[in-house]
């Protein structure tokens, strides 16, 4: 079974958001023709407590983008977004939320970020989405959202390693590009790892489902 999985298309890293990756909001026309596509729609959402460690504001003297070590993990420091009771952590009002199969939830810890979207960024705790992804019979996931080299990265490797069949529709995902060449490092290392890189256009014109 198919399913298109979503990745954090949500305010504060869109346009104007607090951590906006560049160019995002050019992903959301060309999921509007993908959504028709799909029965099983599923998607991740940053989920952060006002004081999640990830955010430099924690930190004294710490600037963002910064690599500290955060329990036992390096963490880049980045702006604080996506808090928990803030307008920037809602999914765009564009996605049809209502036919989603599940929305799981991550970085709710304060002492642990979660990039992926199975499991927080030292595997110790697991979201739900496998276990939703199995009891929908869901083996192949067709993978859109943000950010190319964060979350959607760890996503898709960590989806490979579950054992499902990973597509990356690479004109429906956009990088935060800390350095020029990471989104397109990260696009390789995904395809290294197994996963299948293709243009929107094959599933809208019916050529791949």
């Amino acid at each position: 079974m198919n399913a298109l999985l979503l990745i954090d298309i949500q305010y504060d890293f869109l346009q104007g958001g607090a951590l906006a990756v560049p160019n995002a909001n050019e992903i959301l026309p060309v999921l509007q023709k993908l959504f028709p596509k799909f029965n099983l729609i599923f998607a991740s959402q940053d989920f952060h407590p006002a004081d999640h460690r990830s955010f430099a504001s924690q930190h004294q003297g710490k600037q963002i983008g910064e690599v500290i070590n955060l329990d036992g993990l390096p963490q880049v420091l980045w702006p604080d977004h996506c808090v928990q009771g803030t307008a920037g952590v809602e999914l765009h009002s564009d996605l049809p939320t209502d036919k989603f199969t599940a929305v799981v939830q991550k970085g709710q810890d304060v002492k642990v970020d979660s990039y992926s979207a199975f499991f927080d960024n030292g595997h110790r705790h697991a979201t739900g989405l496998d276990q939703e992804l199995k009891e929908n019979g869901v083996t192949k996931l067709f993978v859109a959202g943000l950010a190319t080299d964060y979350c959607v990265k760890f996503s898709v490797l960590d989806a490979l390693k579950l054992g499902y069949e990973v597509v990356l529709i690479a004109d429906a995902v956009r990088a935060v590009n800390l350095d020029a060449k990471d989104g397109e490092r990260s696009i390789e290392e995904m395809k290294s790892k197994g996963a299948s890189i293709i243009l929107s256009e094959l599933l809208i014109n019916e050529k791949m489902l």
